[in-house]
């Protein structure tokens, strides 16, 4: 397998390397790509040196798979020339998302829908990544009508440069600005930029994007995404309303055997997921699972995962593994 890692030198790009190696993808030539002002830039992998190399000699190169989070732009621009070139391309943008010819994969829920023929597959967004694998088992069973979310969205999601703003502000320091405010000590009811409807790009995405992956338009969901100081991951409070009623111990039960979701949900011993925990790991997290008394059919809980790893990088790699153990690069 020739794998390439398209935006290798960034936050995303940098833990699909950690996943890789900690799940032996089996590499035999491995293409490191990034920006022009980052060729030449050597990066350690398993031991070895890799130095990085322009996108025009990565699509020469003619690997099985690419593995972009280079951004929207450099994935509408570039996905299609590495298609081209006979490259599986695997995009972490949004570019591709909901593209009607382009499928957006959450491998646990709806990777058999792959065939040869998808030469560009999308990843979805982080946030509804972890909401959707969480959902799709419950929808098949109870029939998801409704979804109420509001999220809390560490500052991972937005890259290096808001890393760098809320360490400066614990520090005191001036520094360069990702976000209007300050987001040391606050809380910023903005993901993404509005659209004409007043919700954030990331507020519909979570719409839009849970449909498409679940295959049911006629699921309605709602969001509120919210930017707060954490590092290790996203939390969601999530709303669920059946057509059919529940059994909110039959619903741990079945989220106890979905592949990729643990269950932390104990009161008793004050056992519920949350980000510091979350770092670091694959799964997705979830707990406070009960029952919303002041509505039928309606539960709620509380879901967490890593941003970089499930919402990102690991699924990403978990396409990849798809691919490869069913032949279809």
């Amino acid at each position: 397998m020739k794998i390439a890692v398209v935006g290798a030198t960034g936050m995303v790009g940098e833990i699909m390397l950690q996943v890789l190696a900690e799940r032996n993808f089996p590499i035999t030539e491995l293409i490191l790509v990034a920006s022009e002002k980052s060729v030449g830039k050597e990066i350690n992998f398993k031991g070895q040196k890799y130095k990085v190399v322009g996108m025009q000699t990565a699509v020469d190169i003619k690997a099985d798979i690419a593995l972009f989070s280079a951004g929207g732009e450099a994935s509408l621009e570039w996905a299609p020339k590495f298609a081209a070139a006979g490259t599986t391309v695997i995009d972490n943008s949004s570019a591709w998302r909901m593209d009607t010819t382009k499928k957006l994969i959450v491998p646990e829920i709806n990777a058999s829908e792959l065939t040869k023929e998808d030469k560009i597959i999308a990843n979805p967004n982080c946030s509804t990544i972890q909401m959707v694998l969480v959902l799709a088992p419950l929808h098949k069973k109870y029939n998801v009508k409704r979804v109420i979310v509001s999220t809390y969205q560490s500052i991972t999601g937005t890259g290096v440069k808001a890393v760098q703003q809320l360490e400066n502000e614990y520090a005191g320091i001036q520094g360069e600005m990702a976000y209007k405010y300050p987001i040391h000590k606050n809380a910023i009811p903005q993901c993404d930029s509005f659209e004409d409807n007043g919700y954030t790009k990331e507020e519909m995405k979570l719409v839009r994007e849970t449909k498409k992956i679940l295959s049911d338009d006629n699921i309605k969901v709602t969001a509120t995404a919210v930017r707060v100081p954490i590092v290790g991951g996203h939390s969601e409070a999530v709303n669920i309303e059946f057509t059919s009623d529940f059994d909110v111990n039959e619903v741990r039960s079945i989220l106890h055997l979905t592949s990729g979701v643990v269950v932390q949900d104990n009161n008793d011993t004050y056992t519920y997921p949350m980000p510091i925990y979350a770092q670091g790991k694959n799964e997705v997290f979830v707990g406070r699972i009960r029952r919303d008394e002041s509505q039928e059919n309606t539960l709620n809980m509380w879901i967490v995962a890593d941003n970089l790893r499930k919402g990102a990088a690991t699924n990403t790699v978990q396409i990849a593994e798809y691919l490869v153990a069913n032949q279809l690069v």
